[in-house]
């Protein structure tokens, strides 16, 4: 049974190593967040902090070595690889820095396809995929290919993948590594619209000082552990 709450995610002591023996290497070390619906949050800290290694079990991606995650009041680290692949697939959707788009279709056939997957009806795939694509500007841009497309349209593109399904969690690494800092903070301020429009969860990583000033929260990593949160 699903149990709604108003917290979206809770992980608790969670440990992530790599490797075995003398050889281990422990990227995460007893690391607990709590996010709530609604809210925009960043995972800040230096390149090697664990910030990736946080997101990828956040999303179900890894299986942490300790610890546990709960997903909208389900244990995520006692589902099966399918039961994971299932909640990620239509409740979660994942953004990357290198927006990951399939070179040889559209911005719109990249979304419907995303919807496919998601198990969207056939009947209900076009509208969606329309109203993401209108959600982060790119409606009239729809049947451009990316290379046709600028870096930051690419990664709207991406983001109206990520949410054309509906789900209740964004999780996006760096997502605006590749871009100039005018059109990342364009970005940003698209996932604000949304969090606000939309009562979307999103979390993301990022090194750039001034998204700090737009999220609601921050959590800050060093050496695989949380040094401050606010």
């Amino acid at each position: 049974m699903t149990v709604i709450t108003d917290e979206i995610i809770r992980a608790e002591g969670i440990k992530r190593s790599f490797g075995k023996g003398s050889g281990a290497v422990t990227v995460l070390k007893g690391v607990n967040i709590q996010l709530s619906t609604g809210r925009l949050v960043a995972f800040k800290g230096r390149s090697g902090s664990g910030k990736t290694t946080l997101i990828n079990l956040l999303s179900a991606l890894d299986q942490p070595t300790d610890g546990t995650i709960m997903f909208n009041g389900r244990n995520l680290t006692a589902m099966s690889s399918q039961q994971r692949d299932q909640v990620r697939r239509t409740e979660m959707g994942l953004i990357f820095q290198s927006f990951a788009l399939i070179p040889l279709m559209s911005a719109y056939e990249n979304v419907e396809f995303v919807l496919r997957i998601a198990g969207t009806p056939a009947s209900d795939r076009k509208a969606a995929a329309i109203e993401a694509l209108d959600q982060v500007g790119l409606k009239p841009r729809m049947h451009h290919r990316p290379f046709e497309m600028s870096g930051g349209e690419q990664q709207r593109t991406a983001i109206a993948r990520a949410i054309a399904h509906k789900p209740k969690l964004i999780l996006a690494d760096e997502p605006t590594a590749e871009l100039d800092s005018k059109t990342g903070l364009h970005i940003i301020k698209v996932f604000r619209d949304l969090v606000e429009q939309s009562g979307i969860t999103i979390a993301l990583t990022t090194h750039d000082p001034a998204i700090m000033e737009i999220v609601d929260q921050v959590y800050e990593l060093e050496d695989g552990q949380i040094v401050s949160h606010t």
